[in-house]
């Protein structure tokens, strides 16, 4: 587990040591909680964090609740497919992601030309993820990310989320006060902080990267991230096809991977 921390710090720009992460004690409640983020604060800079940055991104930082019982209770993905596909209002998605494919034409050609990845897969995640921008969450990100870096159950993945955060925060690519999903996804399409540094990318050539408020951004950084989960361009993204291993690498449960897929194909007119 420290060998696959320190990897990610590594690709997020930060460096660490095992004596100051085994310093941190996590908690399964939010008593600890305070002290937590005090021992974090001071030993953030030494792994890379500019102090000033540690104290901007800190000062609105609490214990989230709401993020907790999220966690807890992630049910959606224990439904069939069809039982899946009526929570999410796959059908409305489809219908208005063939609508948003014809009046974003030039868009979603411009990605397709960059990424090899067509318009159906993307309006398939983007449709699920937020109703395309209509949702994006109401939590406070970086609450919900320290939250998670300190609770119990993955304090190492979500440690590694945190470092991130702080990056976007250092290059002004994160607010503050930005609210998202319960576990800290940002955004149009919902990346985790470390994706959006693995795999954020410019649509719309401003020299920022902003998930939540350019569409341009959200949907280049996600055909960017199938792209470096293996996409290949031209080939089928059905299951069993060569590019249903990219969508997997969105979401880890099966029916949901299958949505992507039949959602992208009916809206592509497949």
């Amino acid at each position: 587990m420290k060998k696959i921390l320190l990897a990610g710090l590594i690709a997020t720009g930060f460096m660490t040591t095992t004596p100051a992460f085994a310093a941190l004690q996590c908690g399964n409640d939010s008593s600890g909680f305070a002290r937590w983020v005090d021992e974090f604060k001071r030993i953030a800079p030494a792994n890379g964090v500019n102090p000033s940055v540690v104290e901007k991104a800190f000062a609105g930082v609490s214990y989230n609740r709401e993020t907790i019982r999220a966690d807890r209770g992630q049910k959606s993905f224990k439904l069939s497919f069809d039982e899946f596909m009526r929570k999410r209002g796959g059908a409305a998605i489809i219908s208005r992601g063939k609508s948003m494919k014809s009046g974003n034409a030039s868009l979603f050609a411009s990605i397709e030309r960059r990424y090899g990845v067509p318009a159906g897969p993307l309006l398939a995640i983007w449709g699920m993820e937020t109703g395309f921008g209509g949702f994006m969450g109401n939590q406070h990100t970086l609450s919900a990310v320290a939250t998670l870096a300190y609770d119990c159950r993955r304090s190492a993945y979500f440690t590694e989320q945190l470092y991130a955060a702080l990056q976007l925060v250092a290059r002004g690519d994160l607010s503050t006060s930005a609210k998202g999903a319960a576990h800290g996804e940002i955004g149009q399409t919902q990346f985790l902080p470390l994706n959006v540094v693995r795999y954020g990318a410019d649509g719309d050539g401003d020299g920022h990267i902003d998930m939540v408020r350019s569409r341009a951004d959200a949907l280049a950084s996600t055909a960017n991230f199938l792209r470096g989960h293996g996409w290949r361009a031209g080939a089928g993204y059905q299951p069993g096809e060569p590019n249903f291993s990219a969508i997997q690498g969105w979401n880890a449960a099966s029916v949901y991977q299958q949505a992507i897929a039949h959602i992208g194909a009916r809206i592509d007119g497949q």
